[in-house]
């Protein structure tokens, strides 16, 4: 798990430049993303779709707030759902694998978290985000903790999503 120290809100910037630098390097190498969102309820699709010419590498989202939608459109178990709960490693790596599966392409990224204000426990506590990245199949994900109000724990982890779409796709190219 990676906790966020508390810091300065995120500001606009950072985040497109983020989305910039991974369009580039999908352009680059061809490759097309899908997105499936929950607790940015659609944000990162957002950031990638303002970027024109985005077609050309981003296939689509499914915003899945719900764990009928999680189970329903991308295929997680309702086996996992029951035991681990929608914001776990388990149920982000179905969703990412399922957004392969269902929208057929080689890159994804899913997120499931808490941004509060309330909702969270002690075993996960408000800003508890899973993030899930697949390629080819194969998946790897990241438990973050991040600070501050609502919005600032989503930005966070649109940020961690983008950061992390972008170094499988250095790592792979």
């Amino acid at each position: 798990m990676f906790l966020y120290p508390r810091s300065k809100k995120i500001m606009r910037p950072e985040l497109e430049n983020s989305a910039r630098e991974l369009a580039e390097l999908l352009q680059q190498t061809g490759m097309r993303l899908a997105t499936g969102e929950s607790c940015t309820g659609g944000w990162i699709s957002q950031l990638l779709t303002s970027i024109p010419g985005s077609s050309a590498w981003f296939e689509g989202a499914i915003v899945s707030y719900s764990n009928d939608m999680k189970h329903n459109l991308l295929g997680v178990p309702r086996g996992q759902l029951d035991q681990y709960g929608a914001v776990s490693q388990p149920v982000v790596e179905s969703m990412a694998r399922g957004l392969v599966k269902t929208l057929n392409v080689p890159l994804s990224v899913s997120v499931s978290g808490i941004a509060g204000p309330d909702g969270g426990s002690d075993e996960k506590p408000v800003g508890t985000v899973w993030i899930g990245w697949c390629f080819d199949h194969q998946v790897s994900s990241e438990r973050f903790l991040f600070t501050g109000d609502r919005t600032h724990v989503r930005e966070q982890a649109v940020l961690a999503a983008l950061g992390g779409l972008i170094k499988v796709i250095q790592t792979i190219a």
